[in-house]
């Protein structure tokens, strides 16, 4: 079946199903991806004034400070670092005083916990800036982390379809069933890991990794996309000619935000490549190594999958983790499967109380045994890194030791919400899917499955 150039480039090498795709687009609009954080103890982050807002209780004295207060921020069209930044400054805090349980899309309506630390419930609700909302909720025992996190419930609308009703609903159908045959999703990192217009965050990490900072920041700053603004694109494309960071201060974009701190630092000290990441904040600057890790992982399952071995059974020489209640791995609880317990651990994969994983490569972290070790070895020779490149001497802060990342990930109630002519083009139709994945999983990769898209940047994605 057909894969997408783009797709490729990620790692993103297969499909899992077989089934004819609907097509489509996603993200026509804005508010046709929404997205709702839900913690492990079933909070969910609702969109405020939508059906799905949770009313929560009381906060009690508001003199009450130095505590972490968890809020509910509700952002459309924002970057989630950039969203935060905004926030921080409105409160004249530093951005480290705001934690997190996971990144959330750009380009989408989304409600996810934070806590912030040392203000009050007024000033909280004193902070108004275009297309943010935030709400506080309560004083939280600790920092938020992805500790707390159990997932994200997506509501997603695919328009543009031109095939019937009745055909839309077959395919999607027959998607589904071919997925939950297999166990859930492959847990591929999705587009948005790595930038679906210009797909360059994990060529960046690559150069990190290998201890080129110059040819990282030079491919992050210089590097142009086709499919960017025309005003970036030449802006870079300069850049790339010049080496003139002065002047390239001058002419990128103001939007271009992140580049712009770069370049600031770039002017004053022309060689200080490592400085100029450092004016990044520390978990954007840790996307980068963590991009190439993903697409590793990537590439890894890919070949598996084109092997012909299963997602939902172990080989000897795999790694399977125990699964919680929840129904998230346990990282900890973790194994290599031997001749001797094969048997028993598949039951335990069939069972729901076990999942098979692959190694995300660091310092720390090996590959597998046993032909999903060789298909890794193999990998990693050809790219020309090895787990101790992930040890960053010039940057230790943003070092990845590695771990282990389920290879599957089971679709939670799955709803094909609505099936209808579409009010944009009514000649087409539409559909809306309701679904809900465990956390580190990405929406787009049950929506690659369900619409086969031939141009991702075009679909959406």
């Amino acid at each position: 079946m057909f894969v997408p150039k783009l797709e490729k480039f990620l790692g993103i090498e297969v499909y899992a199903t077989s089934s004819w795709g609907v097509g489509g687009v996603i993200r026509q609009y804005v508010e046709d991806f929404v997205v709702e954080e839900v913690l492990v103890d079933g909070s969910k982050a609702g969109i405020p004034g939508s059906e799905s807002q949770i009313e929560h209780k009381a906060l009690g004295s508001s003199t009450v400070r130095n505590h972490y207060l968890l809020c509910v921020l509700a952002k459309r069209n924002w970057d989630t670092f950039l969203a935060l930044n905004a926030v921080a400054k409105q409160l004249g805090i530093s951005t480290k005083h705001i934690q997190i349980a996971g990144i959330k899309d750009a380009k989408a309506v989304t409600a996810q916990y934070i806590t912030v630390e040392g203000v009050s419930a007024e000033e909280i609700q004193g902070v108004q800036v275009k297309d943010i909302e935030i709400y506080p909720v309560g004083y939280f025992r600790s920092r938020l982390s992805s500790y707390y996190l159990l997932g994200n419930h997506f509501h997603v609308t695919i328009r543009a379809l031109s095939h019937s009703k009745s055909k839309i609903k077959r395919r999607v159908t027959e998607t589904i069933k071919e997925l939950e045959a297999i166990g859930g999703v492959p847990n591929f990192f999705g587009h948005q890991r790595f930038g679906t217009i210009r797909p360059i965050t994990h060529l960046v990490g690559k150069a990190i990794v290998q201890g080129s900072f110059r040819k990282a920041a030079m491919l992050f700053l210089a590097k142009p996309s086709p499919h960017e603004h025309p005003e970036s694109q030449q802006a870079r494309e300069q850049l790339s000619k010049t080496q003139d960071f002065k002047q390239s201060l001058k002419n990128f974009p103001k939007q271009l935000v992140y580049e712009c701190w770069m370049l600031k630092h770039l002017a004053e000290k022309p060689e200080d490549f490592t400085g100029a990441f450092r004016k990044l904040p520390k978990k954007l600057r840790r996307l980068f190594p963590q991009a190439y890790q993903s697409y590793l992982f990537n590439k890894f399952l890919s070949k598996r999958i084109q092997k012909g071995l299963p997602l939902n059974g172990a080989e000897v020489g795999d790694y399977v983790m125990n699964v919680e209640r929840s129904g998230l791995p346990i990282l900890k609880m973790r194994e290599i499967v031997n001749t001797e317990t094969v048997t028993e651990i598949n039951k335990a994969i069939q069972a729901g109380k076990m999942r098979l994983a692959m190694p995300m490569i660091g310092f720390k972290q090996h590959s597998c045994k046993g032909i999903q070790g060789e298909i890794e070895k193999q990998i990693l020779e050809e790219e020309g890194v090895a787990m101790e490149n992930f040890r960053i001497e010039a940057m230790p802060e943003i070092s990845l030791r590695g771990e282990l990342r389920a290879t599957i990930v089971p679709l939670n109630n799955f709803v094909l919400e609505e099936n209808s002519r579409d009010f944009v083009d009514p000649s087409k139709h539409k559909v809306e899917v309701d679904f809900m994945l465990y956390r580190g999983s990405y929406a787009t990769i049950i929506l690659r499955e369900l619409m086969k898209p031939r141009n991702p940047i075009k679909a959406g994605f």
